[in-house]
């Protein structure tokens, strides 16, 4: 019997799910890596590792599980990077890279610890992610004072698309605010590099105080705001995923890529839910070649990562950020959203929130760890007044 191919809705799916995760968030990334104090090649090598993490992790679990394992690079966990102090040297980065993915590999090994993750409060998580988001997202509308002409463009453009195409709303703010660019030619000389994707490892070195400061803020955020999402999409879909594998796998693949300057490999949320759907693929028993096919888009983005890479690197400073600013908004939504469900909790996490926010930074340990600290010393707090006081009903 000859074996039929996946009908047109699968490629289509893959290819806007790709393009969507890449395009919508990579200045961010490039933003990163620069503020860690990589090199253009480094950076061209980050997103590389990052392309084919993607690519070959995700081929393999969609193969091996026969569902759509759809995945992508940490958003958040970006940001949180992208708002380190510069000067950070490149090798401690990727020591602080590769001890979340080991945190990762180890969550999904060890069921209890998955236990103990699952009882971490998700308010408190979401924001330390909305602190984190929140610079980026101001530093957008100051830019009005510098460019107000592409702010405007870029706002007005994601809002329209946001009420008619949610969907592709941070392509098409990338389209025009690249296009804007362009047309005025501030387009810069592209920086020397190569053109196909590269990869250029180092030993990575490990920094107590960064991975304090840093590993564990990534590690929770990305858990928290990608792959717990992840796997609630997957069983939305109608599939049963055990959590262990899927932690394992990604972790691992962080860990591989991590000296290579990816930060994280983890489940996606947005985009997977492109490729989980009914209009992805009709058959949900053979939706999993959505999952491959969307990886081998990967595959052929992370070919040409190097160029793509110093297109980004070759656009004003004020544009990198007016993107990052606007395609942040979604993720700063709904963090704050998560933040407040909780009622009992919101003082706890107001606390976080404003910590991590305002850049904080003491005995070399950056506002996303002391924002937790804040967040977990006010439930602390709230706990032991709760308990010493008979009949306290909290609030």
């Amino acid at each position: 019997m000859p074996h039929k191919l996946p009908p047109i809705t699968a490629w289509s799916s893959a290819l806007i799910a790709a393009l969507v995760g890449f395009g919508g968030t990579v200045a961010l990334v490039v933003q990163a890596m620069r503020t860690l104090g990589a090199s253009v090649e480094q950076t061209g090598s980050a997103v590389t590792a990052l392309c084919l993490g993607i690519a070959i992790t995700g081929a393999a679990m969609s193969l091996k599980l026969r569902m759509p394992i759809v995945l992508a690079w940490s958003t958040p966990g970006a940001a949180l990077l992208a708002v380190t102090t510069p000067g950070l040297s490149w090798p401690i980065a990727l020591g602080v890279f590769m001890t979340s993915g080991l945190m990762m590999t180890l969550l999904g090994l060890v069921p209890a610890l998955g236990r103990l993750a699952e009882r971490i409060p998700p308010s408190i998580a979401s924001a330390m992610l909305a602190g984190v988001l929140l610079p980026f997202c101001l530093r957008l509308f100051e830019l009005g004072a510098v460019d107000p002409l592409l702010v405007s463009v870029v706002i007005a453009v994601f809002l329209l698309a946001r009420q008619r195409v949610p969907l592709y709303a941070l392509l098409l703010v990338l389209i025009a605010g690249m296009a804007l660019t362009v047309m005025r030619g501030d387009l810069g000389q592209l920086p020397p590099g190569a053109t196909l994707g590269v990869l250029s490892p180092m030993v990575p070195v490990f920094d107590t105080r960064a991975l304090l400061s840093l590993a564990l803020p990534l590690f929770l955020v990305t858990l928290v705001s990608q792959n717990l999402p992840g796997l609630v999409v997957l069983r939305s879909a109608g599939y049963n995923p055990k959590p262990g594998p899927l932690l394992l796998g990604t972790g691992i693949a962080s860990m591989l890529a991590a000296p290579f300057g990816a930060h994280a490999v983890n489940l996606a949320a947005i985009t997977a839910a492109i490729c989980t759907s009914d209009e992805a693929h009709a058959d949900r028993a053979q939706r999993w070649i959505v999952g491959v096919i969307y990886a081998g888009f990967y595959l052929l983005l992370a070919i040409f990562a190097s160029s793509l890479v110093r297109v980004f690197l070759a656009l004003p400073p004020a544009v990198i950020m007016v993107l990052t600013g606007i395609a942040l908004i979604p993720a700063l939504t709904g963090a704050v959203e998560n933040m407040l469900a909780e009622k009992s909790h919101r003082d706890a996490a107001m606390v976080t929130f404003l910590a991590t926010g305002s850049g904080l930074t003491v005995l070399g340990l950056g506002s996303a760890f002391w924002g937790l600290m804040a967040g977990f010393t006010a439930l602390g707090i709230k706990a032991i007044l709760a308990k010493s006081t008979p009949g306290h009903k909290t609030t």
